[in-house]
């Protein structure tokens, strides 16, 4: 909860910060009179956080609570949406407080997709790690400064509520009012961001990693991708590092947590070895069964002899024999065929090992039977290990699922002759049993996926650059159509006002009334205000209000 405070640690009452902050006031004799205790109090109450340290040590401990709620039952599992720009992070927080009431369980999670794709300066970019990698960090704050923002409306609105309250003398609507402030749940939650594979060695992954934290992050997800050859997790070309080089860069990033403070940091570490059948080096093992020694166990290669070696040739030893890796033109070695998902559940087993909270494994296709064979094998030895999973965009949901179905009533003997399992994408089959079963899974896969594949967390990844497409093609078909202005007022402004969207009074979501409220702060009666009789914000109802739709 976010009382009013002076602290992001701390939590005072509102009529208790007043009247700390005017004996403060008046222990300067005078000097300091013109300036009004309840003032203070408002913007202290609308400013909790006070640095992006703040924010990462409050969320940190909220992850750590509901992992251990989620341990405790797996229908406590978590969501969030990628966010490319702080003003949807906020609509997003915004809309979840008005229609369920609370932000508990709700996060925001930040792709490296999306800031190579929107946020580089070099121009839209595939997710490779190209961008600059303080584009990462500078998001993380962006999202916090709109979240603050709307912590800060929301009061100011509240306050507002709170004067017309004692102005009417009301005090059973004041007492409510008070209530409210006091118990202010803050829009500021966890966001789990994408680091990539480190932007480097381990320095550079330590060095960025301080940078997100101070920014606020309170979880990173770091990938074992050699960092230049790094690419998207549903893109071919994959190449993984031995997890020695990965495991130096996740202690650095523990070391940057502890080294500021954070000390519930969350570390979620990534394995991509399931679609990567390359790696760049041969790890170094000391003894047999080492994890250097289980890594190159994996590697494809065939017996030779000395006499059949070319100058260049690496061979390895491996039961007494001499072995020489497949090696490609890239340099780079391949792994054996069809070991994709062993590597991926000694890659969990050794993250969490060795200081990592929680992992991710990229998959092909979302199914809940194959996540769940992989997190059986882990828990045999980790028996809390638990997932963030990626409800990707980039798996068409809709032929999988169906798909899936198709499969399991082949299996059970049920008559699929009226079904072409290539084309079930197709609308004909839209409104079929098949079609239904399939959406009923597509609902349920996050419930089910935290009941059997140990999901804690389900995110989608760049959902809001598909929207942002999705409503913008839409608006210009019609504007730019027929429609014209009534595409934009029909479609649009009429669905805000009839929804309730906070954002239909856009000057007031800007911030207007908010730098109205410290105009009057600063200069009193002598204020030149925007919110006056004359603002064209006024021709709107007040739906903006969170009374109003608590009333609604």
């Amino acid at each position: 909860m976010s009382k009013a405070t002076t602290d992001a640690g701390k939590t005072m009452n509102y009529n208790d910060n007043i009247a700390s902050i005017q004996n403060l006031i008046s222990g300067y004799k005078g000097t300091w009179d013109g300036i009004n205790a309840e003032s203070v109090a408002r913007m202290r109450a609308q400013n909790r956080f006070h640095s992006g340290l703040d924010i990462a040590r409050y969320t940190a401990k909220i992850m750590r609570q509901d992992m251990a709620a989620y341990d405790a039952d797996p229908a406590n599992y978590t969501q969030s949406l990628g966010c490319w720009h702080g003003f949807i992070g906020q609509q997003k927080m915004i809309s979840i407080k008005k229609h369920f009431g609370s932000t508990k369980g709700r996060y925001l999670y930040l792709s490296g997709w999306m800031v190579a794709a929107l946020r580089s300066d070099f121009g839209p970019l595939p997710d490779q790690s190209m961008h600059e990698k303080t584009s990462v960090p500078a998001l993380i704050e962006e999202l916090y400064t709109f979240l603050k923002q709307a912590d800060a409306r929301e009061l100011g609105l509240l306050f507002k509520d709170l004067d017309e309250a004692r102005a009417a003398g009301d005090e059973a609507r004041e007492k409510d009012i008070m209530d409210k402030i006091d118990n202010f749940e803050t829009h500021v939650v966890p966001i789990i961001a994408d680091i990539d594979a480190g932007f480097g060695n381990a320095e550079a992954t330590y060095l960025l990693a301080k940078k997100m934290i101070e920014a606020g992050a309170c979880a990173l997800q770091i990938e074992n991708q050699v960092s230049d050859e790094k690419q998207c997790g549903h893109q071919d070309g994959k190449v993984t590092v031995p997890h020695e080089d990965f495991l130096a860069k996740v202690r650095a990033c523990r070391y940057a947590f502890l080294e500021l403070g954070v000390e519930d940091g969350v570390i979620v570490t990534r394995t991509d070895s399931l679609g990567a059948g390359l790696t760049k080096q041969i790890a170094f093992s000391k003894e047999p069964g080492d994890i250097g020694d289980q890594y190159n166990s994996f590697l494809d290669c065939e017996e030779v002899s000395a006499a059949d070696l070319a100058p260049n040739d690496v061979v390895i030893t491996r039961d007494g024999k001499l072995m020489r890796p497949k090696r490609l033109p890239s340099n780079l070695f391949q792994f054996k065929p069809g070991t994709g998902e062993d590597r991926c559940v000694l890659d969990c087993i050794t993250s969490l090992q060795h200081g990592a909270d929680l992992l991710w494994i990229e998959t092909e296709k979302p199914h809940v039977e194959q996540i769940a064979g992989m997190v059986d094998r882990i828990r045999e030895v980790i028996p809390n290990a638990k997932l963030v999973y990626n409800n990707s965009p980039s798996f068409n949901w809709t032929l999988n699922f169906r798909q899936q179905i198709f499969d399991a009533w082949e299996a059970a003997g049920k008559d699929v002759s009226a079904y072409d399992r290539a084309k079930l994408m197709s609308v004909e089959y839209d409104d079929t049993d098949l079609a239904a079963e399939a959406d009923e899974k597509i609902r349920t896969f996050q419930k089910d996926g935290a009941k059997r594949a140990g999901i804690f967390h389900h995110l989608i990844t760049l959902p809001t650059y598909h929207t942002a497409a999705l409503s913008t093609d839409n608006l210009a078909k019609r504007y730019f159509g027929e429609e014209a202005m009534l595409g934009y007022v029909k479609q649009v402004q009429r669905q805000e006002i009839r929804q309730g969207i906070a954002c239909v009074k856009h000057q007031n979501m800007a911030g207007s009334d908010i730098g109205d409220d410290h105009k009057e702060y600063f200069a009193g009666e002598a204020a030149l205000k925007a919110s006056g009789k004359d603002n064209t914000m006024n021709q709107f109802e007040d739906t903006s209000n969170p009374s109003v739709q608590a009333a609604e």
